[in-house]
Order: structure tokens, then sequence, then C-alpha cells
């Protein structure tokens, strides 16, 4: 089984781009299932129901997300009824679910989790509960359940918290994929017990941005940082398409491969 995850999608520049590259993509490598990080589809910040559907029209199947889910207020309303989940660590009064369990047909069972990172990430009005023991929970809800996989989707900024997670899972999941930075890194690996590892997906959105923003006004903020200029999403230009391909053993839920797949679209 092939499953394809995208990096947090960035915008409506992320959103055309993705339109552009996914359906060749997916018929190239044979792909079975596309998830991607959605946080970041409406622009830049959160989502809603029409941008998330412009995009499952291009071929994505299911979407993760993180701190930024609940940014368009109005999502709150939404979420239970997309396809999308939430962090399974925000507090359980936030709408939607942290987990989700795919019906895959002849694939089998095929289980998603979404986590947000506690490391310097500022959670607003609300405290997440560990990304660590929330897992455990997960996992032993569905210990006897005969599943062809489980992703995991850790949403976080410290490097160092990621990696930790990864070792603590492995084994018990099929992947463990970084995503927040929107920096896309080259430590994909496969873990001993047959966990499909990499720190950060990246994203799909600016090149020529700072993480999708316009890079003056970033700069500016690093120069002068009693300025709070808001952030302008670069809207037009060569785009990033970041993402890791992953191939599962069915019978086992075993990685076998993972490795970076990333495109230039101008």
């Amino acid at each position: 089984m092939k499953i394809l995850f995208i990096g947090d999608i960035v915008g409506k520049l992320g959103r055309v781009t993705t339109g552009k590259i996914l359906p060749s993509l997916k018929k190239r490598d044979n792909i079975s299932l596309v998830i991607a990080n959605g946080e970041n589809l409406a622009h830049g910040r959160g989502a809603n129901r029409r941008v998330l559907e412009e995009v499952k029209v291009s071929g994505v199947d299911f979407f993760t997300s993180g701190d930024h889910i609940f940014d368009k207020e109005d999502f709150k309303n939404e979420i239970e009824y997309l396809p999308i989940l939430k962090p399974a660590n925000f507090p359980k009064e936030q709408p939607g679910f942290g987990y989700y369990l795919l019906d895959l047909k002849e694939t089998g069972r095929f289980l998603v989790i979404s986590l947000v990172g506690r490391t310097f990430i500022e959670n607003r009005n609300f405290e997440v509960a560990s990304p660590f023991t929330t897992v455990d929970a997960i996992l032993e809800e569905y210990k006897d359940e005969k599943l062809t996989g489980i992703l995991v989707d850790f949403h976080a900024e410290a490097t160092s918290e990621k990696v930790a997670m990864g070792w603590y899972l492995d084994g018990r999941v099929s992947a463990v994929l970084g995503t927040h930075t929107h920096v896309p890194t080259a430590d994909c690996r496969i873990l001993p017990g047959g966990t499909a590892f990499v720190s950060d997906v990246g994203m799909v959105g600016a090149r020529d941005g700072v993480l999708g923003v316009e890079k003056d006004i970033i700069v500016n903020r690093f120069l002068n940082p009693e300025i709070r200029e808001s952030f302008q999403w670069v809207e037009k230009g060569p785009a990033v398409f970041n993402s890791v391909l992953i191939e599962i053993d069915d019978k086992t839920g075993k990685a076998i491969s993972i490795k970076r797949v990333d495109e230039l679209s101008d």
C-alpha cells in the first residue's frame, strides 16, 4: 500500500499548486491514499468547508491539522462534518475528532491520528494534553483491532520533540510524520521497529516567501520587533510541493520504505 502525505498546504497558492501536481503524481506512483495537513488552507491560517472541498477535488482523501485549525472561528461549526482532524490532545470540549478509522475497502482499515506538540507552541486560550499519553490511550483503544496501518501526524515546533515521538512509537505505528515548520527535513528513515519517520514533511506554498508569508514582512519583524505588521501570504510565483511517499506492508502494518517527493511549480 502506497500513501502520499503532503506537508502544510498554505493558502491559495498552496491549493492551486496541489491541484497542478497531485493528479499526475497519484497516477505515476500508483498511490492508494493521500493525506495532507490542512490547517493553513484558508488564506494561510485555519480552514473552511470551501477550501477543503477545493483541495479534495484535487485528489486529497483526508486531512490532519495543528494549532491553527480554529483560527477561522466559524470552522468550529463545520469540522465534525468534514474529512479533517483536530489535534487529538486538544481539550475534549473543542469540536471535531482527533483520530479517525478510514475504511479502505479491500485494503482494510487504516487509522489516522493528529497530534500537536507542546514545546515552543503557544496554544492560546487553552492547554493541550501530553501528546505522548494521548497517543498511548488511542493505541490502547485499538489494540485488538486488525488494522492495515496507523499514521501519526505530529505537528510540532521542536525537532527534539518530534524525534522523541518517533522513537516512542517505533514498532507501534506505521509512520510518524512531522509537520508545522514548513521546512522539509532530510532525515527520512525506517526506524528499527518498522516505523517510517521524518522530522518535517515541509509545505505546499510560495518558494520565495518566508514559510509562505511575504518575505519583507518577516524580515522587518526581525529588524523591528516592536512593529507587528500583519501577515500577507504570497499568492503568485514559484511554489514548492513537499511530500513523502510511504509504502506499508498490508499484512504487518510495518513501513517498507519512505522517500521524499518534492516538486517545484512555476
